[in-house]
């Protein structure tokens, strides 16, 4: 598969660069979820929810 050093240590730095890169990926993941984890998020997505259940109630009512 290697003909020579150079080949391996080029191979190396590639799987250490893509180790690197799938690192910071999982970084970026963890600030991710930290953010939706926050109250204030909570409580976003709630009032989303409750204005859209809210228009369809009000939808509702004007259909009967």
């Amino acid at each position: 598969m290697y003909k020579n050093m150079k080949d391996v240590e080029r191979e190396l730095k590639i799987l250490n660069l893509e180790r690197q890169i799938a690192w910071e990926e999982i970084k970026g993941l963890k600030d991710d979820y930290a953010e939706d984890l926050k109250p204030a998020h909570w409580i976003q997505t709630g009032l989303n929810f409750a204005g859209k259940y809210g228009v369809f109630m009000l939808l509702k009512k004007i259909i009967k």
